[in-house]
C-alpha cells in the first residue's frame, strides 16, 4: 500500500466512525427484515417543504391522537392500514386478524416498530387480564430526536407530526439513542441508501383534512383523532366518569415533556411498556451532549487516521 492509496482510503474515516462508533439498537432485528426502501418519510417530507416554500398556510394544528388500550381488540387492522397506505410490505388483512386466536403468533413476544412497519400491537397479560397495545412514534411536543440531530434532520411541525428529512441525514442514528420510546428505525439491510424511518402521523393525510390510516380503519373506536386540547379534555372526563375502568392518569400529557399520542389504560403504564416517571423531555439533556460527542468524533478522526497511517507503513517496513 502507497501513501496515495492509503489517503484515498480514509476518505471517509470520518463518516465511518460516525457510523460504526454508535450503538445498533435492535440491529439484527433490523437485519433480518425485508427490504422496504420506503419512501413513505421522504413523500411526507417533501410534502411539508413544498407547502412551506409556497408558504401555504398549515393546516389549524395541535392534532393528537387519543388511544384507548381498553377497547383495543388487539385485530392489528391499524399495521395493515399503515403499510398498505405507506407501501410497506403488507399481507391480506385476514393474516393480521387471525393472529390474536393463533397460538405461535407474533403476539408472542414484544415487538417495536421497524422499518418496514412504523406501527406495530402487542399483547401484554397483567394480574391475568389480556391487555392490547399499540406502538408507534409518539410525536413529542419537544421530540428528542430532533435535538439530537446536529444536521437538523426531524422538524415538529405545527400540525403535530414530527417528520424527517433524509436527504440531510448522514446515518449516526443520535436520533435512535436519544428517543425514550426506541422508535427510529434504521434500514440496515440498505448499504447504499439507508434511512431512519418512522411513522409520519400520516401527515400527507392531514393536511388534507383526512385522519391517519390507523384511526380510519379502527373498527373497536379505540383510536380518536382531533386537536390535543380537546382529547385531553375527552381523556379527562372519561376518567373521573369511569374510575374503576381506567387507570388515574393520560399517558403523553406532561410525560417526556408531553406528545401527540396520548394513551388511556386500564392498568398502570410501566405494565404496558411505556416509559414511567420523567416529566422533563430528554431534549433539554440530548441538545448539548450529543452534538459535543459528535464534535470529538470529527476531531479525533484525524488522529486516528495518523496513527492508522503510521501503522501500515511500519507493518509494511517490518515486513520489507
Amino acid at each position: 500500500m502507497n501513501r496515495r492509496d492509503f489517503l484515498k482510503g480514509i476518505v471517509g474515516l470520518p463518516g465511518f466512525l460516525t457510523i460504526n462508533l454508535n450503538l445498533k439498537l435492535n440491529e439484527e432485528e433490523e437485519k433480518g427484515f425485508k427490504a422496504t426502501h420506503t419512501k413513505a418519510n421522504t413523500k411526507n417530507w417533501e410534502i411539508y417543504r413544498k407547502r412551506k416554500d409556497t408558504k401555504q398556510k398549515p393546516q389549524e394544528g395541535g392534532y393528537a391522537v387519543l388511544f384507548d388500550v381498553t377497547k383495543c381488540i388487539g385485530c392489528r387492522r391499524c399495521e395493515w392500514a399503515c403499510n398498505e397506505w405507506n407501501k410497506n410490505p403488507n399481507q391480506p388483512i385476514e393474516n393480521f386478524e387471525k393472529s390474536r386466536f393463533e397460538k405461535n403468533s407474533v403476539f408472542e413476544k414484544i415487538r417495536r416498530p421497524s422499518a418496514g412497519a412504523f406501527t406495530v400491537v402487542n399483547r401484554f397479560e397483567v394480574n391475568g387480564k389480556v391487555v392490547y397495545v399499540k406502538r408507534q412514534c409518539m410525536h413529542c411536543l419537544d421530540p428528542a430526536c430532533a435535538s439530537s440531530c446536529f444536521v437538523g434532520a426531524f422538524t415538529k411541525t405545527e400540525e403535530g407530526a414530527v417528520l424527517y428529512n433524509p436527504e440531510v441525514c448522514v446515518g449516526c442514528r443520535y436520533c435512535m439513542i436519544a428517543c425514550p420510546f426506541d422508535i427510529p428505525a434504521y434500514e440496515y439491510y440498505d448499504p447504499i441508501t439507508p434511512q431512519v424511518t418512522k411513522c409520519t402521523m400520516c401527515f400527507d393525510r392531514v393536511v388534507e383534512g383526512k385522519v391517519p390510516a390507523c384511526v380510519a380503519v379502527c373498527s373497536a373506536d379505540a383510536l380518536k383523532f382531533g386537536k390535543r386540547e380537546e382529547l385531553l379534555k375527552i381523556a379527562h372526563k372519561l376518567i373521573a366518569d369511569n374510575p374503576d375502568r381506567y387507570f388515574p392518569k393520560v399517558y403523553g400529557e406532561d410525560d417526556f415533556g408531553g406528545t401527540s399520542w396520548l394513551y388511556l389504560s386500564p392498568v398502570p403504564f410501566e405494565a404496558i411498556g411505556l416509559p414511567t416517571g420523567y416529566k422533563q423531555s430528554p431534549a433539554v439533556y440530548t441538545r448539548n451532549y450529543l452534538f459535543a460527542v459528535k464534535v470529538l468524533e470529527i476531531l479525533a478522526s484525524p488522529v486516528l487516521a495518523y496513527l492508522a497511517y503510521k501503522m501500515v507503513f511500519k507493518k509494511g517496513k517490518d515486513g520489507e
